[in-house]
This record gives structure tokens, C-alpha cells and sequence, in this order.
């Protein structure tokens, strides 16, 4: 047997995800009126409710019970049976504004405010934070292939929920995928799918399993790479009628890895969701994956992790690595030349070249935030790759 590797997704109506939807369509509906708003939104979920805190300093207003309902009615939770109810669940705010303390260093940065500079540097970094970007040629999206596949099923499972093909399905949801790879590091084939999904009550473990592979699995996972040793684990505990916030309380930021490359690379750890993007910990991160990505369709190496690593109040950042695991054209120093040449990676020029002071996060929350291709991101353009190819 190869080297084996596994990540996994889940649908938008885990509670993890419903919480992180919840703070990011607050974020958005605050730069729609007010692009400059300073926004860090933290959302729990639990039976019956939403709590949502943090500190948010803004010319907006924004009716956040609303947005909250709003929110959980698109994923689906309508029913009663669910024990949580867009329509009847408590939803509590604690909001204070940003600390003074830390606009003063993200309003100005540190590096203007030095005597004699007269270059305007832009705001500076929300916070410290050590940033990570992945890109890979192995599949057409620049994912590892085992977090592409469990994405895939998770938006599946949601589709055929959503437009009446398996209407016994509840919102709640995950996938897990194991990927098999060749000596050369190719993919060989699936070795185990595991399904997890909410269900109705009235229904069968049997029909669950069957429509499962049959609607789900089979029409997003390549046939070659399933065979007849391929493992399938649609609800292995035998049944999931109690699921989303009434049976596991969520929170915004607890899936940063299905948000990012599936434990493939390494994580700074930040989460993104309800952040607006003065925070690197989101910004930075989206311009980490724009970098890695652009590099290796200009052919710089098949695969290459960014870190990024930022100082509170400046702007530009205080360390840039990359690891290209041996399979860079280049070397890995000369990649970091080439970067420093391409990209301004300073918070301010980021949000300008990536246009991030609008309301395109929500679409992010779910599904994950990298290599879609249901949606159109900035940071996932080859737009830099002709200029990566010019500076060498």
C-alpha cells in the first residue's frame, strides 16, 4: 500500500459553520454601507441559540438578530424537530467598539510615523500573526487532492438536500476522504470515503447508504479512482437524527483547517471568519494562497507553502519563507526574491490589489476559502504569473 492521507469538510449546517456564516454575512453586511468598518464577530451557537460578541467600530447599522435568522433560515433549519429554529431561536449580542489602542497602530503604521519617512506605508497589521499559503499542482484547483475531494462532497450533500433529491436530509453534515498515493507521489486512488449526514427519522441506514454512493459520492468523485477495495462509511454510528446546534454547541473559527488545506502545509492558527481585512490573520492569508498559487502555474515548483509573519501597527511584514519540498525550478531564496519583487504584501496594499473592502465573505464560510471554483475569488487569480516569469 502507498502513503496514505486524509482531510476532511463539512456542510454549511454543521454548528461550526453555522456560526462562522453568521459572523461573516455581519461582516458583510456592514462593508456593504460602511467598506471601512472595523469588524471582529464572534458567534456560538447552541440549542434554541445564537450569541454573537466581539468589537466592531463602524458608520453602519446592522440588525443582527435579523442577519443571524436570516443566516440559519438559508441553511435550512425551519423545523422545529431540529431544535433550532431560525424562526423561534434567542439570538444575544455583546458588542463593544475596537480597542483605541489597537486602531492606533492599524489606522497609521509604524513605519510612517518614523521621523524623516515620508512614504505613506497605509494602515498596519490588525495584529501579529504568522500566516501560511499553499498551492499544489496536483489537481486543477492548485488543492491537495484529499481536501478538493471532501469539499466536493460536502457541497453534493448540500445540493442534493437543497433541490429535493434526497429530501429525507437535514443540514448537518461532514465528509472525510483517504487519499492513496503512488511511490512517485500521484494520486493512485480513494481508499476510504466516510459520510456523516443528518437525517430524517422514518428513514432507513440502508437507503441512506444507498443513496448516499449513489448521489453524492459517484457523481463528484472521479470512477478511476474508485474500486472495488474503495472503503465507504456512510454514518457508521447508525443513525444521525439529532445533529446541528442542538446536538454539538458551535463556534466561529473551530474549523480553520477544512477552511484552508486540509492539514496539508502548516497553519498560523488565526481564523478567518468574522474578521474584516485589516486583520492579516484573513487578508494575509488570502495573499499567502494568491503568492503560492501564481508561483507554481508560472512554474516555479509543483508545490510551495508561503509564511508570512506580520508585527501589530506594521506594515510590512517581518519575515517571508517558502518551502517548496524539493520541487521548486528554482531555489527556494530566489523565490522570496522573486516575491519581494511581485507582490507589495503591506496590509493596505494587499485590500487594494485583492479588493477586499466589499461584501464577498459569507460565500467564503462554508465549502472552504481556497481553490473554488463555484465562486469567483480574487486571491484564486492567476493574474501575477506572466510578471513571476518576467522577474527572473
Amino acid at each position: 500500500m502507498g502513503r496514505l492521507f486524509t482531510s476532511e469538510s463539512v456542510t454549511e449546517g454543521h454548528p461550526d459553520k453555522i456560526a462562522d456564516q453568521i459572523s461573516d454575512e455581519i461582516l458583510d453586511a456592514l462593508i456593504e454601507q460602511d467598506p471601512n468598518s472595523r469588524v471582529a464577530a464572534e458567534t456560538t451557537v447552541a440549542t434554541g441559540l445564537a450569541l454573537v460578541v466581539g468589537e466592531i467600530s463602524t458608520n453602519a447599522y446592522v440588525d443582527i438578530a435579523k442577519v443571524a435568522r436570516e443566516t440559519i433560515r438559508e441553511i435550512g433549519y425551519t423545523n422545529n424537530q431540529d431544535g433550532f429554529n431560525a424562526e423561534s431561536i434567542a439570538v444575544l449580542t455583546s458588542i463593544d467598539e475596537q480597542s483605541a489602542d489597537i486602531a492606533l497602530g492599524v489606522d497609521k503604521a509604524y513605519e510612517s510615523k518614523q521621523e524623516g519617512v515620508t512614504e505613506d506605508f497605509g494602515t498596519g497589521a490588525g495584529d501579529q500573526g504568522i500566516i501560511f499559503g499553499f498551492a499544489t499542482d496536483e489537481t486543477p484547483e492548485y488543492l491537495p487532492p484529499a481536501i478538493s475531494f471532501a469539499h466536493r462532497l460536502t457541497r453534493q450533500l448540500t445540493k442534493v438536500r437543497k433541490d429535493g433529491t434526497l429530501s429525507y436530509l437535514r443540514p448537518d453534515g461532514k465528509s472525510q476522504v483517504t487519499v492513496e498515493f503512488d511511490e512517485e507521489g500521484k494520486v493512485k486512488r480513494v481508499h476510504t470515503i466516510v459520510i456523516s449526514t443528518q437525517h430524517a427519522e422514518d428513514i432507513t441506514l440502508e437507503q441512506i447508504r444507498k443513496d448516499i454512493i449513489e448521489y453524492v459520492i459517484k457523481p463528484v468523485i472521479p470512477a478511476e479512482l474508485l474500486d472495488d477495495d474503495t472503503i465507504y462509511y456512510v454514518n457508521p454510528t447508525g443513525r444521525f437524527v439529532i445533529g446541528g446546534p442542538q446536538g454539538d454547541a458551535g463556534l466561529t473559527g473551530r474549523k480553520i483547517i477544512v477552511d484552508t488545506y486540509g492539514g496539508t502545509g502548516r497553519h498560523g492558527g488565526g481564523a478567518f471568519s468574522g474578521k474584516d481585512p485589516t486583520k492579516v490573520d484573513r487578508s494575509a492569508a488570502y495573499a499567502a494562497r494568491w503568492v503560492a498559487k501564481n508561483l507554481v502555474a508560472a512554474g516555479l515548483a509543483k508545490k510551495v507553502e508561503v509564511e508570512l509573519a506580520y508585527a501589530i501597527g506594521v506594515a510590512k511584514p517581518v519575515s517571508i519563507a517558502v518551502d517548496t519540498f524539493g520541487t521548486g525550478s528554482v531555489s527556494d531564496e530566489k523565490i522570496v526574491e522573486v516575491i519581494n519583487k511581485v507582490f507589495d504584501l503591506r496590509p493596505a496594499a494587499i485590500i487594494s490589489a485583492l479588493d477586499l473592502r466589499r461584501p464577498i465573505y459569507k460565500q467564503t464560510a462554508a465549502y472552504g476559502h481556497f481553490g473554488r471554483t463555484d465562486i469567483d475569488l480574487p486571491w484564486e487569480k492567476l493574474d501575477k504569473v506572466e510578471e513571476i516569469k518576467k522577474s527572473l
